[in-house]
């Protein structure tokens, strides 16, 4: 009975010495999956998060893309670049909730999972949309720009994984942005147009742009 209460004490420090390591490598763990720009889920830590979501017939998978992103970069600086992502990442995580999973893919490209509960995410995404390309504070104003957002459906796609639900939101963003650009273009063709007219003597038309666009 002694020997066997030796061995039990013994063992103790042991054992706590194991939890204690157990303990540190899973932070650690949790740690490498996290982004250290943004603090949101990495690649890896987001496909994992994901995968687990679309079990739930009601996830929506979304992508978020920030427009011309590079140009702030060349224009006001990779610090102003930083604070723009790192306020895209907070909004996006916001909006997502602890029910839904946000993680950064890599540069300016964001990717999301919601569980859409009460059917809103069409209305929840088109608020979202205007969020994110809110002004960023600390930045200076003319440091706009817009986010372009695609999402999809798991239960429109039954039996695709993550990458082809991704791929999809993916072609839903880069047709948002097109849609956006040539909204753009349209607006300042009336305006030039209406400013040739004036040139040449007529009164033309007034044209504005309700898309707002990074001022360099």
């Amino acid at each position: 009975m002694s020997t066997l209460l030796t061995a039990i004490a013994a063992a103790g420090p042991l054992a706590g010495g194991w939890s204690l390591h157990t303990l540190w490598m899973h932070r650690r763990l949790n740690v490498a999956r996290r982004d250290p720009l943004t603090g949101l889920q990495t690649r890896e830590g987001f496909t994992r998060c994901a995968k687990t979501l679309l079990k739930d017939p009601r996830a929506v998978v979304v992508l978020a893309d920030v427009d011309r992103f590079k140009q702030i970069n060349d224009h006001h600086g990779h610090a102003a670049g930083d604070a723009l992502l790192k306020a895209t990442a907070e909004r996006l995580a916001h909006y997502v909730g602890t029910a839904g999973v946000a993680g950064r893919l890599g540069g300016d490209e964001f990717a999301a999972v919601v569980i859409d509960r009460d059917g809103t995410v069409e209305d929840l995404l088109a608020v979202l949309s205007g969020v994110l390309g809110r002004p960023v504070d600390g930045l200076d104003a003319a440091v706009r720009t817009t986010v372009s957002l695609g999402w999809v459906r798991a239960t429109d796609h039954p039996g695709e994984e993550l990458s082809g639900l991704l791929r999809r939101a993916d072609e839903a963003m880069y047709a948002a942005k097109q849609a956006r650009a040539r909204g753009r273009r349209t607006a300042l063709g009336g305006l030039f147009a209406a400013l040739s007219g004036r040139r040449a003597g007529r009164r033309g038309s007034h044209a504005g742009a309700s898309v707002t666009g990074v001022a360099a």
